[in-house]
């Protein structure tokens, strides 16, 4: 599945779920990415971060502390320590956490991720976000494109689209990827609070200055929300536009209005029901 729209073609956008089902399953346990393909998703969403010993694992914040029974900098923490704790600890007893067997609640290696995808019986997106700053600074996009590399995802087949892309907020970040990895395509993310965007010239401006080699551009749904032209900006300069995070009803609608090409959310149920009258 492609997600750069042609310009004189209406779809529905692309419904990605955020850290899996994470509405209803703890974030970024195998178990949430499960019931997100369950639930029909097109893609799964994910943010990696870099172990001491040099594993990508998927966790979203800094420290383990939110989303575990643990404590610690992820970076600090060596695979093993990560393995010992419960990813699903936060959910309450009696529901999502019972449905979780006991090895579904440890840390997810993007590996065991990527293995997932490819053993879904249909395509599958998969967009990865590299968390910044952290003190592994380029080794972290160097680690995954090698993971990429070995799982065959790194550089598309002739004639198919990739089905993986890399986002970050750090513009460098995506940088490191274009010279790792040219053919990956990439996603800028941002929001209201990050451009400050106020003026229709300097929403012009906010695209037309995407660094070079960035195939989307990813705004918050509160930056849409405000300025929904930035859709027509992006698509006018070739760039697709995927939109995170998009939980409502309401907000589903108005990326479907405006054209957006993907969704990220973390209740793709509820969102693909929106957005398909269902």
């Amino acid at each position: 599945m492609q997600t750069t729209r042609a310009q004189t073609t209406v779809t529905l956008p692309l419904v990605v779920a955020h850290r899996g089902a994470s509405a209803d399953v703890p974030e970024h346990t195998l178990a949430a990415y499960a019931k997100a393909l369950a639930d029909g998703a097109d893609g799964l969403e994910c943010d990696v971060r870099l172990t001491r010993d040099g594993h990508l694992v998927c966790v979203h914040d800094r420290r383990v502390d939110r989303t575990s029974d643990g404590r610690g900098v992820v970076s600090t923490l060596e695979l093993a320590d990560l393995e010992q704790l419960d990813f699903a600890s936060w959910a309450q007893p009696g529901g999502a956490y019972d449905s979780i067997e006991p090895g579904g609640r440890g840390v997810l290696t993007l590996s065991r991720l990527l293995d997932l995808v490819a053993s879904s019986p249909r395509p599958v997106q998969l967009a990865i976000e590299t968390k910044h700053p952290t003190r592994w600074a380029g080794r972290v996009e160097r680690s995954l494109v090698d993971l990429l590399s070995a799982h065959d995802l790194a550089r598309p087949r002739p004639g198919q689209g990739s089905s993986v892309r890399v986002m970050s907020f750090s513009t460098l970040a995506l940088r490191r990827i274009t010279d790792l990895a040219p053919a990956l395509p990439l996603v800028w993310l941002t929001s209201r609070a990050r451009l400050g965007i106020a003026t229709p010239r300097a929403v012009a401006g906010a695209v037309a200055g995407l660094p070079s080699g960035v195939d989307g551009f990813g705004p918050s749904i509160g930056l849409l929300r405000e300025r929904p032209e930035l859709v027509a900006a992006a698509h006018e300069r070739g760039r697709s536009v995927h939109v995170w995070t998009v939980d409502s009803a309401a907000d589903a609608e108005l990326c479907a209005r405006l054209g957006v090409d993907v969704v990220i959310t973390n209740r793709p149920a509820a969102v693909r029901a929106a957005l398909h009258g269902s």
